[in-house]
């Protein structure tokens, strides 16, 4: 790879373009810094095309660290493998698979893998799952247009703001308890991460916007229990058939019974996002970690 043209692929038209920009920066600096050819694309919306300015860049391999729309639902992945661009992360299939929330539950039911009880919201349709619950649009990350809806009084606003993404919207049951998460590297898992958030769920303002969410690594958890975790976060990733890295979300009541809410097989790399924690917790640091994401690539 040290003889390769390496762009690093970032920013895009999704919502999630500013995250996109700080996981690319800090991809970009860690492999240049490993001495790497590498570059910094930022895909801005109504410039060039991505093929033009790939091929101006004259890119032989791309770190793919565009999230959200295109980038990580199999679009990107599909056009580089049709151009003969390496792309770091899972597929075609696998990203599609796992960005879609209802496919990919569709994929963990056939899988035996537990999953939170669910229904795809139309208009004029009742809601048959008991509060709380749920609302969030179906093909979106960074947990962008999601409510916790407590009372039949609040859908209204939380079916308004998941609409507003566009695509389906996916009413599911709220698991009470632990919000537990998965990172996978290669064959293995990384380790379990905890999230405690004062708003109850790790929304993008616990993300990106607040200083008071605590992050306990190992998740505090019994040792069992989060061996069960991994077991089943693993399961998650091969069943969507996801390769390279991926992040696992899920939720673990009080007694123990785990649900898999998503896969995410482009899981943020800025400062705040967990896939670099659990991985400096497993004792592969950040740079370490875009290297081996690198050197998948496919």
């Amino acid at each position: 790879m040290k003889t390769k043209r390496i762009a690093v692929l970032m920013g895009g038209p999704s919502c999630e373009r500013e995250v996109s920009l700080g996981t690319g920066q800090g991809v970009f600096e860690a492999l240049q810094a490993l001495g790497y050819q590498v570059q910094a694309l930022d895909w801005k919306p109504g410039e060039a095309s991505l093929p033009a300015i790939l091929e101006a860049a004259q890119t032989e391999v791309v770190w793919n660290a565009l999230h959200g729309t295109f980038g990580e639902d199999g679009a990107v992945q599909g056009m580089l493998q049709c151009m003969g661009i390496a792309c770091t992360g899972s597929g075609v299939l696998a990203s599609a698979l796992a960005m879609d929330k209802i496919a990919s539950k569709r994929v963990f039911e056939s899988h035996s893998i537990a999953t939170p009880p669910w229904q795809i919201w139309q208009p004029g349709c009742a809601i048959e799952l008991p509060f709380p619950i749920v609302i969030k649009p179906a093909n979106e990350g960074s947990s962008v247009g999601v409510s916790v809806v407590r009372g039949a009084d609040e859908v209204d606003a939380a079916l308004a703001l998941a609409s507003e993404q566009g695509g389906p919207v996916l009413i599911e049951e709220y698991i009470e308890g632990h919000e537990v998460f998965v990172g996978i590297l290669g064959r293995d898992a990384l380790g379990t991460i905890e999230v405690r958030t004062s708003k109850g769920f790790y929304d993008y303002e616990a993300k990106y916007e607040r200083d008071d969410t605590e992050y306990l690594i190992p998740a505090e958890l019994p040792e069992a229990l989060c061996i069960q975790l991994i077991e089943l976060a693993l399961g998650a990733h091969h069943a969507l058939g996801c390769e390279s890295y991926s992040r696992v979300d899920i939720r673990v009541r009080e007694s123990g019974d785990a649900f898999v809410l998503e896969v995410n097989t482009l899981p943020g790399m800025t400062g705040q996002s967990l896939m670099p924690k659990v991985a400096k917790y497993a004792g592969v640091d950040y740079p370490s970690l875009c290297e081996r994401i690198l050197l998948a690539a496919r």
